[in-house]
């Protein structure tokens, strides 16, 4: 009986190895079904509204559309031109303008199923920052601490050499904030592609 009670004891314990082994190891883990598009997959979006910091509070919804077919193992499709739907999930203003996109839902030819991805990045955007890893865009303007450097420096120059040129140093540095100040927000026109990562595998259905 003691045997028995044992044999039954590690047959429990290896089930519970394997099934942990498969959580925690991706090359034991159950593969992706065949209808769906796998995690980590990379596609591209258009951006169908105007998203600017000045404007955007949380919360707020925003429209996309594929811009590329995505396609399962087995041949399923959400065709280029679907709708996905998303909100602003954080935004800040000012000198340090960022932004915090989430996806909600993307179309597909049988109804509207749940997206969950990360925008990893906005190709062709110079003035803005490579993502990071959550996926926060962010604007990249001048180094805030060397304009307010220069500024302040060109001021000071201006002070020495006497009120003539000390005012047209001044002013430059005046400038130099003013023009910082006035571009200090994140603007993304209508068009922008992104660039967006599968953080869940996308089941696509048939019917």
């Amino acid at each position: 009986m003691n045997k028995l009670s044992s044999w039954v004891g590690m047959l429990f314990l290896t089930a519970a190895m394997s099934l942990l082994a498969q959580a925690i190891d991706p090359a034991v883990a159950p593969m992706a079904r065949p209808n769906a598009v796998p995690v980590g997959t990379t596609f591209l979006v258009r951006l169908e509204d105007k998203l600017d910091t000045a404007e955007l509070h949380p919360g707020q919804h925003f429209k996309v559309k594929l811009d590329e077919d995505l396609i399962s193992a087995n041949g399923n499709i959400i065709p280029r031109g679907k709708k996905i739907k998303g909100h602003v999930s954080s935004v800040e203003h000012g000198l340090n303008a960022r932004l915090l996109l989430s996806f909600d839902e993307i179309e597909t030819n049988h109804g509207w199923i749940a997206l969950i991805a990360t925008v990893i990045g906005v190709p062709g955007e110079h003035g803005v920052k490579a993502p990071d890893s959550e996926g926060e865009i962010e604007r990249n303007g001048p180094n805030v601490k060397h304009t307010i450097e220069d500024a302040a420096a060109g001021a000071a120059a201006g002070g020495t050499k006497g009120a003539g040129a000390g005012g047209g140093a001044a002013g430059a540095g005046a400038g130099a904030m003013a023009s910082l100040l006035a571009n200090r927000d994140l603007r993304l026109e209508k068009g922008t592609t992104l660039e967006v990562r599968l953080d869940r595998a996308l089941q696509i259905p048939s019917h």
